[in-house]
Protein backbone atom coordinates (compact mmCIF):
# COMPACT_ATOMS: atom_id res chain seq x y z
CA UNK A 1 0.00 0.00 0.00
CA UNK A 2 1.34 3.45 -0.62
CA UNK A 3 1.35 6.15 1.59
CA UNK A 4 -1.86 8.56 0.97
CA UNK A 5 -1.14 12.55 2.00
CA UNK A 6 -4.38 13.66 3.48
CA UNK A 7 -4.88 17.35 4.44
CA UNK A 8 -5.65 19.21 1.12
CA UNK A 9 -9.87 19.01 1.68
CA UNK A 10 -9.42 19.28 5.50
CA UNK A 11 -7.21 22.92 5.10
CA UNK A 12 -9.50 24.42 2.96
CA UNK A 13 -12.35 23.91 4.99
CA UNK A 14 -10.50 25.12 7.87
CA UNK A 15 -9.13 28.22 5.94
CA UNK A 16 -12.86 28.60 5.07
CA UNK A 17 -13.44 28.70 8.44
CA UNK A 18 -10.46 31.21 9.09
CA UNK A 19 -11.77 33.24 7.20
CA UNK A 20 -15.08 33.89 8.45
CA UNK A 21 -13.86 34.04 12.33
CA UNK A 22 -10.68 36.50 11.12
CA UNK A 23 -12.47 39.38 13.52
CA UNK A 24 -13.13 37.60 15.86
CA UNK A 25 -10.46 38.26 18.85
CA UNK A 26 -7.49 35.49 20.48
CA UNK A 27 -7.78 32.24 20.23
CA UNK A 28 -11.74 32.42 18.50
CA UNK A 29 -9.57 33.48 15.39
CA UNK A 30 -6.74 30.92 15.45
CA UNK A 31 -8.22 27.53 16.54
CA UNK A 32 -10.20 25.41 14.56
CA UNK A 33 -12.17 24.24 17.75
CA UNK A 34 -13.33 27.70 18.78
CA UNK A 35 -13.65 29.29 15.50
CA UNK A 36 -16.42 26.26 14.87
CA UNK A 37 -18.05 27.04 18.23
CA UNK A 38 -17.81 30.68 18.38
CA UNK A 39 -19.28 30.51 14.09
CA UNK A 40 -22.22 28.80 15.51
CA UNK A 41 -22.47 30.63 18.34
CA UNK A 42 -22.33 34.14 15.78
CA UNK A 43 -24.97 32.60 13.65
CA UNK A 44 -27.43 32.00 16.29
CA UNK A 45 -26.77 35.24 17.88
CA UNK A 46 -27.62 36.92 14.59
CA UNK A 47 -30.75 34.94 14.02
CA UNK A 48 -32.03 35.74 17.10
CA UNK A 49 -31.17 39.48 17.32
CA UNK A 50 -33.21 39.77 14.08
CA UNK A 51 -36.48 39.42 15.81
CA UNK A 52 -35.12 40.93 18.09
CA UNK A 53 -34.43 44.36 16.25
CA UNK A 54 -37.94 44.23 15.39
CA UNK A 55 -39.04 43.99 19.18
CA UNK A 56 -36.75 47.06 20.40
CA UNK A 57 -38.06 49.17 17.55
CA UNK A 58 -41.28 48.57 18.22
CA UNK A 59 -41.02 49.04 21.81
CA UNK A 60 -39.10 52.50 21.33
CA UNK A 61 -41.81 53.98 18.79
CA UNK A 62 -44.38 53.44 21.61
CA UNK A 63 -42.54 54.74 24.52
CA UNK A 64 -41.40 58.45 22.22
CA UNK A 65 -45.27 58.54 21.23
CA UNK A 66 -46.41 58.02 24.75
CA UNK A 67 -43.93 60.75 25.91
CA UNK A 68 -45.55 63.44 23.14
CA UNK A 69 -48.63 62.13 24.04
CA UNK A 70 -48.16 62.82 27.35
CA UNK A 71 -46.71 65.91 27.13
CA UNK A 72 -49.79 67.62 24.78
CA UNK A 73 -52.09 66.99 27.41
CA UNK A 74 -54.60 65.79 24.74
CA UNK A 75 -55.24 62.21 25.55
CA UNK A 76 -53.70 60.78 29.24
CA UNK A 77 -52.04 57.85 27.97
CA UNK A 78 -50.43 55.89 24.36
CA UNK A 79 -53.26 53.41 24.92
CA UNK A 80 -56.35 55.48 24.87
CA UNK A 81 -54.58 57.20 21.89
CA UNK A 82 -54.22 54.02 19.99
CA UNK A 83 -57.28 53.16 20.61
CA UNK A 84 -59.37 56.25 19.78
CA UNK A 85 -57.45 55.99 16.33
CA UNK A 86 -58.74 52.40 15.13
CA UNK A 87 -62.30 53.61 16.07
CA UNK A 88 -61.97 56.47 13.86
CA UNK A 89 -60.78 54.09 11.52
CA UNK A 90 -56.77 56.41 10.74
CA UNK A 91 -54.62 53.35 11.15
CA UNK A 92 -51.16 54.46 10.68
CA UNK A 93 -48.66 52.32 11.85
CA UNK A 94 -46.16 52.77 15.34
CA UNK A 95 -43.46 54.24 13.08
CA UNK A 96 -45.23 56.52 11.23
CA UNK A 97 -46.69 58.23 14.23
CA UNK A 98 -43.85 58.54 16.09
CA UNK A 99 -42.05 60.28 13.22
CA UNK A 100 -44.97 62.67 12.91
CA UNK A 101 -44.79 62.76 16.49
CA UNK A 102 -40.78 63.58 16.42
CA UNK A 103 -40.87 66.08 13.94
CA UNK A 104 -43.74 67.89 13.43
CA UNK A 105 -46.14 67.66 17.17
CA UNK A 106 -48.38 70.39 15.68
CA UNK A 107 -49.44 67.70 13.38
CA UNK A 108 -50.06 64.64 15.74
CA UNK A 109 -52.17 67.47 18.09
CA UNK A 110 -54.09 68.27 14.84
CA UNK A 111 -55.04 64.40 14.63
CA UNK A 112 -55.53 64.02 18.59
CA UNK A 113 -58.39 67.01 17.97
CA UNK A 114 -59.80 65.86 15.16
CA UNK A 115 -60.16 62.58 16.89
CA UNK A 116 -61.44 64.07 19.46
CA UNK A 117 -63.78 66.43 17.48
CA UNK A 118 -65.26 63.42 16.07
CA UNK A 119 -65.89 61.67 19.14
CA UNK A 120 -67.50 64.08 21.10
CA UNK A 121 -69.77 64.43 17.70
CA UNK A 122 -70.63 60.59 17.67
CA UNK A 123 -71.35 60.67 21.24
CA UNK A 124 -73.89 63.22 20.80
CA UNK A 125 -75.74 61.95 17.73
CA UNK A 126 -75.88 58.16 19.61
CA UNK A 127 -77.24 59.92 22.96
Amino acid sequence: MTRIKRGSIARTRRTKLRFFASKFRGSHSRLTRSILQQGLRAFVSSHRDRNRKKRDFRRLWITRLNAVIREMGVFYSYSEAINNLYKNQLILNRKILAQIAISNRKCLYMISNEILKNRVSYLNNNN
